[in-house]
């Protein structure tokens, strides 16, 4: 027993020793580049800054009804996704058909629009620039202000699969304070990506080399995906074998001869095993929780039956649509005092609505009202007697002129009644519980634009539902957009535990004082630090003394 015992720690202090040369020099740049992340993220456009960059829809520029924009892309009925947005400026259809095609029409004359030339890309970042500016988007800076650099399928900056349908992109220069560089889609014409010279240059030391982006070439890569699995696991281990080492050469009773707890006398050698006892457990978790946020062998994959969104929408916006025109929704949301910079034909539980996004990202619900009626707010309440789910709408498969015996009905929200009748159909499991939150919980929560999943909408309230499945399923309701803003069952749950928890500090009590968090990751991130350059500090000596170790020398023979 005693020669095992021996033999294992033996090995925990060799694997920790040879590993450690390498693996220090990795979490250095871990922890340097995670206090950057905490401040500076990865290039994003979220969905709230895309709306600030879109002008207000003018209801006097839709000429072109929805269905005959349709007839110009093929056929309605392979619409899975219908937007009025702007495109350099001005209101466009943007369609989306059964294979994730992109297409688009101008809202005013219904020509197709073709793939984006570089005109059309400096065009676009006018009028982003524009609105950046707070100037009508016709009335955008000069041809100067925006400048057409190249096309690019990938690169350091665009490795989100989110962008596939926009490949290859536009990559043009503004001319403005920020030196900011657009993407713009090679599909749509729209600006799909903006990235500030400061956030770039951050990044080569923030996210860019926290997530070893230097060694990934597409926005699926196995390869890469591996290599951050093997690095970030041989990192545990090392953190781990140096945890036990530190402990058993510690003494917690008594003292060495040299009247220190610690046998060390060479400074760096000395300060590793302090600061390793001090940062061993913030070290391991980050170090394993790293390795947990790439669901190695897919320990957190979703394990219940997939919610069945087809089901709960009931029907595609190409072949069920509301009969109120496009032009009539702006003009009812504009009398409200609502200015919509992007409208997108929905459906919930097949009853056809539109969906208006203001410059704010506030959201309104527009349906049909059947037998007249004056249009209006209606702000629906907590427990769904809006009266929303007795406004049934007259779903229609390609008439887009207005009932002219009625006004547009306008919502806050979706009822309850409505939502849960939708809800049913998400999964065959029955709905056992249906909760209203006003406040995040621990798996439903938004972070700040920086964090990695701070593109996400999480809005609150929100409605919270849960599955009598075998994986305890929990599907979240945005009721002001219809949508399910998440999903998750058991194993993902663990999923949120194991990687977000441990990495980032997320529980929504902790955003609550987000200088406060920042603070104590930053100073535990220091000691790190200090960890791991002083690891790499004993390697590098360790290294030198194994290859520079002179071999004895043959003396020469004499007689």
């Amino acid at each position: 027993m005693g020669t095992a015992w021996s033999s294992f720690k033996r090995a925990v202090y060799l694997v920790h020793r040879w590993m450690g040369i390498g693996a220090c020099l990795l979490m250095a740049l871990w922890f340097v580049s995670g206090v950057v992340m905490l401040f500076i993220g990865y290039p994003k456009l979220t969905p709230w800054e895309r709306m600030a960059h879109l002008p207000a829809l003018d209801a006097d520029q839709v000429r072109i009804p929805v269905a005959q924009a349709l007839a110009r892309v093929g056929e309605p009925a392979n619409a899975t996704e219908i937007v009025l947005t702007s495109v350099a400026g001005r209101p466009a259809y943007r369609v989306r058909d059964g294979a994730g095609r992109l297409s688009v029409i101008d809202a005013a004359n219904g020509q197709v629009l073709p793939r984006a030339s570089p005109a059309a890309a400096e065009a676009a970042a006018r009028a982003w620039a524009a609105a950046s500016a707070g100037t009508p988007a016709r009335e955008g800076p000069p041809d100067a202000a925006a400048r057409y650099v190249d096309t690019v399928t990938e690169d350091r900056w665009t490795h989100s699969s989110a962008l596939n349908p926009h490949r290859p992109l536009l990559r043009v220069q503004l001319d403005d304070d920020a030196r900011t560089l657009l993407y713009i889609s090679s599909a749509t014409g729209e600006v799909v990506l903006d990235a500030p010279l400061s956030q770039r240059a951050w990044n080569y030391v923030g996210a860019w080399l926290h997530w070893l982006y230097f060694l990934r070439d597409r926005p699926v890569d196995p390869g890469w995906s591996w290599i951050v699995i093997v690095l970030s696991a041989g990192g545990t281990i090392v953190a781990l074998t140096g945890t036990l080492a530190g402990i058993w050469r510690w003494r917690f009773r008594g003292r060495y001869k040299s009247g220190k707890r610690s046998p060390y006398r060479d400074f760096y050698l000395r300060w590793h095993h302090i600061t390793g006892l001090v940062f061993a457990a913030i070290t391991c978790t980050w170090i394993f929780s790293g390795l947990m946020s790439m669901n190695p062998l897919g320990i957190f994959a979703a394990q219940g039956q997939r919610p069945d969104v087809a089901a709960y929408r009931g029907g595609l916006p190409g072949t069920v649509r509301p009969a109120v025109a496009a032009a009539d929704a702006l003009r009812a949301l504009q009398a409200t005092g609502f200015a919509p910079r992007e409208i997108a034909w929905r459906v919930l539980g097949g009853q056809p609505y539109l969906l208006a996004r203001d410059g704010a990202d506030r959201t309104r619900l527009v349906m049909d009202m059947v037998g007249g009626g004056a249009g209006g707010e209606d702000k629906g309440d907590a427990d769904g007697a809006g009266a929303a789910a007795g406004a049934t709408a007259s779903a229609t498969a390609g008439a887009d002129a207005g009932t002219g015996n009625a006004a547009p009905r306008i919502l806050a929200h979706w009822p309850q009644a409505t939502l849960r009748a939708a809800a049913a159909r998400l999964n065959t499991a029955a709905l056992m519980d249906m909760r209203w939150l006003e406040r995040y919980d621990d798996y439903y929560y938004g972070r700040a634009p920086e964090a990695m999943n701070g593109g996400l909408e999480r809005r609150l309230p929100a409605w919270r539902l849960t599955y009598a499945d075998g994986a305890d399923t929990w599907v979240y309701l945005d009721p002001r957009t219809g949508d399910m803003a998440l999903s998750a069952d058991r194993a993902q749950r663990r999923g949120r535990w194991l990687f977000n928890f441990l990495h980032s500090w997320d529980l929504p009590a902790m955003l609550r004082d987000d200088g406060w968090r920042a603070g104590v990751l930053i100073v535990l991130s220091l000691g790190g630090l200090a960890l791991s350059l002083t690891g790499v500090v004993i390697g590098l000596a360790r290294l030198r003394r194994k290859v520079g170790r002179p071999r004895a020398l043959e003396r020469p023979r004499t007689g």
